[in-house]
């Protein structure tokens, strides 16, 4: 009896933990649920709208807009002078919960631009 026990609750458990990834894939396909672990890395193609965008040196530098092809459009108020900002996602160190760049603030200032077609051209 005792081994049958033990054979059913293994049998649960791995159930239970099936269970939980299938959860946490779904969530993480759909967009639903708390979010990607912080450190975790969903490229470029998990930016989303609303997320934070944070500098190499940990200042927030704006909010995604949306994506817009190869750039990041922030949001008017991102900047606090009314204009939609671009970020060029080859800047983008990874995704997480927020979308981390590798450069830090001042950097990422220099390489924005109010015009998607020359953001990035530093100079």
């Amino acid at each position: 009896m005792s081994h049958t026990t033990d054979k059913l609750k293994d049998a649960g458990q791995r159930i239970a933990d099936n269970v939980a990834h299938a959860a946490d894939w779904v969530k993480e396909k759909t967009g639903v649920g708390p979010g990607r672990a912080e450190g975790s890395d969903a490229g470029v193609a998990g930016i989303r709208a609303h997320m934070d965008v944070i500098a190499s040196c940990g200042k927030k530098i704006g909010v995604v807009d949306h994506l817009d092809g190869k750039v990041i459009k922030l949001t008017k108020d991102s900047f606090g002078d009314g204009q939609h900002h671009y970020v060029p996602t080859s800047m983008v160190d990874h995704v997480d919960r927020h979308v981390h760049l590798n450069k830090n603030s001042e950097e990422a200032a220099q390489w924005c631009s109010t015009d998607a077609s020359t953001c990035g051209l530093v100079g």
